[in-house]
């Protein structure tokens, strides 16, 4: 059994910058985070152990003089509630949301009704639409008819989802709507699209991948279902704890890629015990 890296896997630098702003913050023993700064659960063990507090979500009340905005962002009207609650706000964003954000704004000042295409629960696209009187948030071609009558169509798109799932709804929407304006405006960020298209790659070459990442991490399961697209094999796991023999069985090439979330430790702790698991293959069948 031969184990195979993806071209483009794991963290990307908006998440890692968003860990490193909570973990060297000198105000870390008096901070809470506003939601998972970032979904995988061993980056929300880093923060606990280092004496950062985390909340369920932004409205949630805290105990701390300082808060801190998530990876995923907010709405600017969050943002100002926050502080004339008397906290002090900082702000973990990555650059690729805010461009978003801005993106939709000058969409809206366009003229143009603004749509989204991503998880309407999302917080990151709660935060896009949190300061719209009139918006809609649209998953699958099923929910574009909830358009019709809109003459101007100004679209973004969540950061992490697929490019081509993206692409093909805003096709979808010029077929369905031949008498409104489409304006997109793409949004995916890179690092989603590039772990993307290695995903694919290394599905086509392999029987099973494992996708390393948390299970609330929407751009994890999206490379999941990449995968699975190519005939292949797919697990999610969240660490080495969870691989299990059973899920490598009739595999002779095993890939391995990782969620934009996942820490470069849990990926390697992955990597080496599948590496254990095909060398315990090869010494049974010598």
């Amino acid at each position: 059994m031969k184990v195979e890296l993806a071209g483009s896997y794991g963290m990307c630098f908006g998440v890692r910058d968003a860990v490193r702003m909570a973990l060297e913050s000198p105000h870390r023993k008096d901070l809470t985070v506003l939601g998972e700064l970032v979904h995988n659960p061993a980056v929300l063990r880093r923060l606990s152990d280092a004496g950062i507090r985390t909340v369920a979500s932004l409205s949630a009340p805290v105990e701390t003089k300082h808060v801190m905005i998530t990876a995923h962002g907010a709405a600017d009207s969050v943002v100002s509630g926050l502080q004339q609650r008397g906290l002090q706000v900082h702000q973990a964003t990555c650059p690729l949301v805010t461009h978003a954000h801005r993106s939709l704004a000058r969409l809206v000042a366009e003229g143009y009704f603004p749509v989204v295409i991503g998880k309407a629960e999302h917080v990151e696209v709660r935060g896009l639409v949190g300061d719209l009187d009139e918006y809609a948030v649209i998953q699958t071609p099923e929910e574009i008819p909830l358009l019709a009558g809109r003459p101007r169509l100004g679209v973004v798109s969540q950061t992490t989802q697929p490019i081509d799932h993206v692409l093909g709804m805003v096709d979808a929407m010029r077929a369905a709507l031949p008498e409104a304006e489409v304006r997109f405006r793409d949004t995916v960020c890179q690092p989603t699209k590039d772990r993307q298209t290695a995903a694919r790659r290394l599905a086509a070459s392999c029987d099973v991948v494992i996708v390393v990442g948390g299970r609330g991490s929407n751009n994890t399961r999206q490379l999941v279902r990449t995968c699975e697209a190519e005939s292949a094999r797919a697990y999610q796991v969240e660490g080495a704890a969870e691989l299990r023999e059973e899920m490598l069985h009739g595999a002779a090439r095993v890939g391995l890629t990782a969620g934009t979330s996942t820490p470069d430790d849990v990926i390697e702790q992955v990597h080496q015990a599948l590496l254990r698991l095909a060398e315990q293959r090869m010494a049974v069948a010598a």
